[in-house]
């Protein structure tokens, strides 16, 4: 299982984008199911704009059953704030911690992002130890 975070999915439905042919190589090598969050898919429609293809193409994807959806609960919401608090000298916005929340719930470690700089400080709970990101590149 690999959570997609804001930037993949910005990349893969925008032509334009810098990173659209690499991040459409990478999913087409993933085999194993993909899983995103309502806070990732809120920021990537807002930087897709609502209204364009990349927006209607990313709202099939979803549709089609690309990804499946996870959603924060209120213990799941007061985890991504606590999160979002601990990495607060570096601001982590709420998508970020939903993906990490979203991983500690699922158990994964892969998680499928361009935002690297951040990715490789968060660290994933499991239990008392805290575990690095797989990041797929």
């Amino acid at each position: 299982m690999i959570l997609v975070d804001t930037g993949p999915f910005v990349a893969l439905f925008d032509p334009q984008d810098a990173e659209h042919g690499r991040c459409k190589n990478i999913l087409q090598a993933i085999r194993a199911p993909l899983f995103t969050t309502i806070p990732v898919l809120t920021e990537a429609f807002h930087l897709l704009t609502p209204n364009s293809i990349g927006a209607d193409r990313l709202r099939d994807f979803i549709l089609d059953g690309g990804a499946s959806l996870w959603f924060l609960d209120h213990t799941a919401t007061a985890r991504a704030f606590e999160l979002m608090e601990q990495y607060g000298d570096h601001p982590m916005d709420l998508a970020d911690a939903s993906v990490i929340v979203a991983a500690e719930s699922l158990r994964t470690t892969k998680i499928f992002t361009l935002d690297l700089a951040d990715f490789q400080r968060y660290r994933i709970r499991r239990g008392h130890r805290h575990v690095r990101i797989d990041i797929l590149e």
